[in-house]
């Protein structure tokens, strides 16, 4: 096993010593072992844990939320490295088409070529929803409207914090998967998503566990909720299911 001090490590990742300081101090990266000198030395495990968090900051998560998932005892580094790279994936898209319209803007702007407004703003739909028209045929137009209202009135940084919170919030049901739906822990993490859901809609317990059936009965959602973790749909729709049958009782 490979050994490193801290400045080593600090060098090759490219961030302050500071920061790995910190890391250690908030419990979120703990080197191997520490000299009786007081020298942080790093294996090349705490290095692999150090690029998932790297990942994971790269994607907007806060260092808590980090530090929730990376020591959950059934995180999974692999299954992490495969949802990352499927994230910046779509993360590359929106950034393909914005660097695109950039480039066009920069001839519109020479005289070379003439843009539509619309044309001037592709890339920047950071609230589509691929699922919009089977939620409304689910829950009503009035439900879908309302929520769609309160994203409209975002800022795109506030769209972009909200796609955050929900994938910090995936994350965290897929660590916790492996638990029975209907135990503290879980009950506890689809409260969060039941929370969440709310900010942008009005939903009552019997469309949250609607919601939570259509997770698994249409394949479209359980492909995209499963990235997340194999089997996360089906958690899901049971935790959802006992949440709302406790609220109603």
């Amino acid at each position: 096993m490979a050994i490193m001090r801290v400045k080593e490590v600090a060098d090759i990742v490219g961030i302050s010593v500071r920061t790995l300081h910190h890391y250690d101090e908030i419990g979120l990266l703990s080197p191997a072992q520490v000299t009786d000198a007081g020298y942080r030395q790093y294996s090349d495990e705490d290095l692999a844990m150090l690029q998932q968090i790297l990942f994971f900051r790269e994607l907007g998560f806060p260092l808590k939320k980090i530090k929730d998932i990376i020591h959950s005892p059934t995180f999974d580094q692999t299954e992490a490295l495969e949802l990352h790279r499927s994230m910046l994936q779509e993360k590359r898209r929106r950034l393909d088409v914005m660097l695109e319209t950039l480039d066009k803007t920069i001839l519109h702007r020479k005289g070379e070529i003439q843009m539509t407004n619309k044309e001037k703003f592709q890339g920047f739909d950071f609230s589509h929803n691929p699922y919009e028209q089977e939620a409304r045929k689910r829950w009503g137009d009035k439900a879908v409207d309302a929520s769609n209202a309160k994203v409209g009135n975002m800022t795109k940084e506030e769209q972009t914090s909200m796609g955050e919170k929900m994938n910090a919030i995936y994350f965290h049901l897929a660590e916790l998967r492996g638990t029975a739906p209907e135990s503290e822990e879980a009950q506890a993490g689809i409260k969060q998503w039941y929370d969440f859901l709310n900010t942008m809609g009005n939903y009552s317990p019997e469309a949250f566990k609607g919601l939570g059936e259509m997770y698994v009965d249409d394949a479209r959602f359980t492909k995209n909720i499963d990235k997340f973790g194999e089997g996360l749909a089906v958690f899901m729709r049971d935790a959802m299911a006992v949440f709302a049958d406790r609220i109603n009782e």
